[in-house]
């Protein structure tokens, strides 16, 4: 009886370990392989960690960007659900694609010299090299000799400047950041002297870096576009039949629009200036702001973007018109909403959060964000009453009322008299509206970058995409 048992536990013993390595030899066999358990229904596509392309969601905020936007309407065809895998850069998105682990690629630079099978490029732009304003000035490419110069790893950039004919040649470096704005965030603060990048990044960077300038522009260019394995030849012919069609029928356009279409709005001057009073005036009235977010689910930092815009938080500010303090309200709007004095900062910064929400609510359901919030903006500017006037000529006119992108065309009309004159309430300055709308995304944008946002407890989806 005492062998059976001894034999026993030795038989029990060579199992274990039977068992152990076969699990060990599992392990090694899946070692550097990634898988993501993707379902039947979904469509798995990856994307740069890259705010130019795409936006994570965070609290109160759902995931969007260009990409993002562009990508849900690619999966709508197929009857899929769009699921997005992030990666630090090219290199690691190509590794994914090459292990199966993703069905395509989203916007990534195209390049020559591999087997991957892209789709006619999306977005085009100039690679380029910035530096900080106050460095010497890089005049002509052979000044660039023997400087070193911060890049991404595996990006056009990194090939262009290794192309460069200068002797002695740059000296590239590849720093552990996240993206091309983190590049340019480092020039910024003095860490590195030079950086490559390319037009995309720079025109959404200088707004976070308004120190900088473009150093060179770098020969050839970078020709964004959805990247496939040669195997998957179908998927690549639908996603290039839809990218035919987002040409055609105005779609990326619009896209362009909603993404891209504020960067330019404020100077660099203007730019410092608004960093300057963020840290040195907006702490005084932040607390205010999140409390107007926990009332109205508005997004602080965009309730601090259009009291900017209104009064450069200045809580005694008077226009010519009569408005007055930090959000500018009328006095008649001011006692519709029961704001006393209106040059007390709690007062006007609480009432004009109701006013915006109350605006944004006022307008029909199947008015959607992001184009939602922005109409809500312009009518804060001039009116509801206007701004329905402008949304019935954007019809005459066969323009999308509930597309910012349409609106922000007509607007301009409601102070010209063959428009106005159909108004009851009269002329307006639409023109005025637009400026105040992409002026308000662009220092939103400022503020999301350098501000963290604040959960409300009221999540009603009112922050801004």
């Amino acid at each position: 009886m005492r062998a059976m048992r001894a034999t026993s536990a030795a038989t029990s013993a060579r199992i274990c370990r039977r068992c152990s390595c076969l699990l060990v030899l599992l392990l090694l066999a899946g070692c550097g392989r990634t898988s993501y358990d993707k379902q039947p229904d979904e469509l798995l596509v990856g994307v740069l960690d890259d705010p130019v392309f795409y936006v994570p969601a965070t609290s109160g905020r759902e995931e969007s960007g260009f990409e993002f936007d562009l990508l849900q309407g690619f999966a709508e065809t197929l009857h899929k659900k769009l699921r997005v895998v992030r990666a630090r850069n090219p290199v690691k998105l190509r590794q994914l694609l090459d292990e199966e682990a993703i069905d395509f690629v989203a916007s990534i630079p195209i390049q020559p010299g591999n087997q991957i099978r892209f789709t006619k490029p999306l977005r085009e732009a100039q690679p380029l090299i910035v530096q900080h304003a106050e460095s010497l000035p890089v005049f002509e490419p052979s000044a660039l000799a023997g400087r070193t110069i911060e890049v991404l790893a595996g990006s056009v950039q990194e090939l262009s400047l290794q192309q460069l004919t200068l002797k002695p040649p740059v000296v590239i470096e590849r720093p552990r950041v996240a993206n091309d704005i983190d590049l340019m965030q480092r020039v910024s603060e003095y860490h590195s002297e030079l950086a490559a990048t390319d037009s995309l990044h720079f025109d959404l960077g200088v707004n976070y870096f308004p120190d900088l300038v473009v150093a060179q522009d770098l020969p050839g260019k970078v020709e964004y576009a959805w990247a496939f394995r040669p195997t998957d030849e179908l998927l690549r012919a639908q996603a290039q039949e839809y990218v035919a069609e987002v040409h055609a029928n105005g779609f990326l356009a619009k896209l362009h629009d909603r993404h891209f279409g504020h960067f330019k709005r404020i100077t660099p001057i203007n730019a410092i200036q608004f960093i300057d009073d963020m840290r040195a005036v907006l702490p005084k009235y932040k607390a205010i702001f999140q409390e107007a977010q926990n009332i109205t689910g508005l997004d602080w930092r965009l309730l601090a973007a259009l009291a900017y815009q209104e009064s450069k938080w200045d809580p005694v500010a008077t226009s010519y018109t009569g408005v007055r303090g930090m959000m500018m309200l009328t006095d008649d709007t001011a006692d519709e909403l029961g704001v006393v004095n209106r040059l007390d900062p709690g007062e006007s910064i609480l009432g004009g959060a109701e006013y915006l929400a109350d605006l944004r609510d006022r307008l029909p359901e199947k008015v959607h964000d992001p184009d939602r919030l922005w109409l809500a903006l312009a009518a804060y500017n001039i009116g509801m009453g206007h701004l329905t006037g402008a949304r019935q000529f954007a019809q005459a006119l066969r323009r999308d009322p509930d597309s910012w992108y349409d609106m922000k065309k007509v607007l301009p009309l409601l102070s010209q008299p063959e428009y106005y004159e159909r108004l009851k309430a009269g002329r307006a300055r639409g023109g005025e509206a637009v400026i105040l709308v992409e002026n308000v995304r662009t220092y939103y944008d400022i503020l999301v970058r350098f501000e963290s946002p604040k959960r409300s407890p009221i999540q009603t989806g009112l922050a801004m995409q």
